[in-house]
């Protein structure tokens, strides 16, 4: 066998289990097509539902995961990493998957990852505006009540030099609000 004839076959050739470059399923992969099958199957569940006019299915668990290990891996995205509320973030995002599963028609796209990765990834950016609000209101309040109110320290004259430098970071505190609030 020929160098070339190798490289064709070892190219050509589907991946399989066996093959050391085979695609491994890691914690956050999701299979797009059993993710299309169990949604297809919820729907048609769903839809017959509603005509006998019984109580809806619960979503299955397979599909939940789905949701929370799309919206956890997209968290690790370098735009939406450093955020403290990623918790919430990842929370808003399966709530409106879960809010919207019945907008998925499957005669449309045949893409379930792609849809509900949409709809986390707007649900990130509003979270992040949310936060975005709260910081501001909370900057304002604290502009319009005065720092001395909301950052009191006791003063102590003994020798402990932890008081003077919590003092000394109150400050610094204080000049950080100041240079944002002048932005």
């Amino acid at each position: 066998m020929t160098r070339s004839q190798f490289y064709t076959i070892l190219f050509t050739s589907k991946q399989t289990k066996t093959c050391p470059m085979a695609k491994k399923d890691t914690e956050y992969y999701v299979n797009n097509k059993e993710f299309l099958e169990a949604i297809v199957v919820f729907r048609t569940k769903m839809l017959a539902a509603k005509e006998a006019d019984t109580e809806l299915p619960r979503i299955p668990r397979y599909i939940g995961d789905c949701f929370l290990k799309i919206a956890t891996h997209l968290s690790y995205k370098p735009n939406f990493v450093n955020y403290t509320f990623r918790e919430d973030m990842i929370s808003d995002g399966v709530e409106n998957c879960v809010q919207y599963i019945n907008n998925f028609d499957p005669e449309k796209s045949k893409n379930p990852f792609a849809y509900f990765t949409q709809i986390i990834y707007y649900a990130f950016l509003r979270r992040i505006q949310k936060e975005k609000r709260q910081s501001d209101i909370k900057q304002k309040i604290l502009e319009k009540t005065g720092f001395n109110h909301v950052m009191h320290t006791d003063t102590y004259d003994g020798s402990m030099a932890g008081m003077n430098a919590s003092y000394s970071d109150m400050g610094s505190i204080k000049e950080n609000i100041e240079i944002r609030m002048n932005r």
